[in-house]
């Protein structure tokens, strides 16, 4: 099939050590993808290490590591072990994250990510493929590094990307580019940039379901993210290219005042609606095939926390990731 359909994990309010079930519950709802981020919670790797030995039928991804929060050797290293661990099913995504990330959290220096970004992507592209490395990048000097252990398999090299500079670069030189924080109406823009004729090029999107009847639940959380999220300089200035500034002009005026109960106030319904899926199971699953409709080949689900999702027991947890499986 042409369309994967990915889940991003762990799962909220599910310890780690009890997500084989949830790794074997998805796989048989019709997800083909398991998919990690890394901000505040786990880091990228482990559940997918997890995930990799419990769930052999599942392809894993992370959606994204930092560039700035490791080493290019250790990066490589651990790309490389789980690229081991899982061959042929691993897809390593990066990117650039934020200044709180990146600064305020760990202590690193944000700055030039672009450059960051398109260097950790051609150094990693040469270590992983097992090839000594002594190189000055432009933004790193690395010293006769080469791996002990390279895969047999190395794996795709994804690049998350908003604006048209890093799409371009997702385009000419990764393996795939990964979409975030867009609407389905947004993909076919950023496809116009994000270019390519290679064949295996991955568009992954990972897209926010909010799976609640209840719509001014979903839209009460749908704004503290936006106001959390769309603030962030590179955040708002890729939906200042998509066309938002009337959307969310006043809540980042709101923001820039330090008023931040007039930010979340000034975020229009119809913006919410725009970015976070939320409704029916069913409606979140056909609300997030329009992605893939849209363009992407593999939408990837993150699960916004509702009351019914923080009290599931595991046979109503099962029950939600069916309705949400493949279409």
């Amino acid at each position: 099939m042409s369309t994967r359909w990915g889940m991003t994990v762990p799962l909220g309010g599910v310890p780690l050590a009890d997500h084989a079930a949830v790794f074997a519950a998805l796989t048989d709802a019709g997800f083909t993808d398991l998919w990690s981020s890394e901000v505040a919670g786990t880091d990228a790797f482990t559940p997918l290490t997890l995930a990799a030995a419990w769930q052999p039928r599942a392809r894993l991804g992370t959606a994204i590591t930092p560039v700035f929060t490791r080493g290019p050797g250790l990066l490589a290293m651990t790309a490389a072990a789980l690229a081991e661990a899982a061959p042929g099913r691993f897809q390593l995504g990066i990117g650039a994250s934020s200044p709180v990330v990146v600064g305020d959290w760990n202590a690193a220096d944000f700055t030039r990510p672009f450059a960051r970004s398109r260097d950790m992507l051609r150094f990693l592209r040469a270590a992983l493929a097992g090839e000594l490395v002594d190189q000055e990048f432009e933004t790193f000097r690395v010293r006769r590094f080469r791996l002990e252990r390279p895969p047999a398999l190395p794996p795709a090299l994804l690049l998350a990307a908003l604006r048209p500079g890093m799409l371009r670069l997702a385009a000419a030189e990764a393996d795939g580019v990964i979409l975030n924080w867009l609407a389905a109406t947004d993909v076919s823009r950023a496809l116009t940039e994000a270019k390519s004729d290679r064949p295996g090029f991955d568009v992954v999107a990972r897209i926010f379901v909010c799976p609640t009847r209840d719509a001014d639940y979903a839209r009460t959380v749908g704004r503290r993210m936006i106001a959390a999220y769309l603030t962030v300089p590179a955040y708002a200035e890729f939906h200042r290219w998509l066309g938002r500034e009337a959307g969310l002009g006043a809540m980042w005026t709101a923001w820039a005042a330090g008023d931040r109960r007039g930010a979340l106030a000034a975020i229009p319904d119809e913006v919410v609606d725009e970015l976070i899926v939320h409704g029916s199971p069913e409606e979140c699953r056909d609300h997030v095939a329009t992605y893939a409709e849209a363009g992407v080949k593999v939408p990837v689900m993150a699960l916004v926390p509702t009351p019914e999702l923080e009290n599931a027991d595991p046979a109503t947890l099962t029950a939600l990731l069916t309705k949400l499986g493949r279409p």
